[in-house]
């Protein structure tokens, strides 16, 4: 049973793995750690801490796994599949990067509203789509 895991890795990266919905980090990394991990970037670590200095800044990141049940995800696949496709394609609408795989009645049946782009779109509602379009 793991209860966290910590990791030192490039603040940009950890900044992605982090991120809030909406923020220009938020993407397809996000949610798909998101669905298994609690991510929390716990602070910076600067080039001088380190011999001989790189030359980028490092942060640490604490991983957690969710408490069972917080997300339970019906195909894996199928929701890789719909998150990649989404930010494949991160300036359009979610209407329109999703126009092949789901319609404006499932996008609203899963709580996202069609005129939103993929990073706004939180984790739970990413789990929510994936799940409807996996049962149609």
């Amino acid at each position: 049973h793991i209860r966290d895991m910590h990791f030192m890795l490039q603040k940009e990266v950890v900044e992605r793995m982090a991120a809030e919905p909406g923020g220009r980090d938020f993407g397809r990394l996000t949610v798909m750690l998101g669905c298994a991990l609690q991510v929390v970037k716990l602070f910076d670590v600067p080039p001088e801490a380190f011999r001989p200095p790189p030359k980028v800044v490092s942060a640490v990141v604490r991983l957690a796994p969710h408490p069972a049940n917080t997300f339970s995800i019906d195909d894996h696949g199928a929701l890789s599949a719909i998150v990649a496709q989404a930010f494949s394609q991160r300036r359009k609408t979610i209407r329109n990067a999703l126009r092949h795989k789901a319609n404006d009645a499932e996008l609203l049946a899963a709580g996202i509203d069609p005129a939103m782009r993929p990073e706004q779109v939180p984790v739970a509602e990413w789990v929510r789509l994936a799940n409807l379009i996996g049962k149609a």
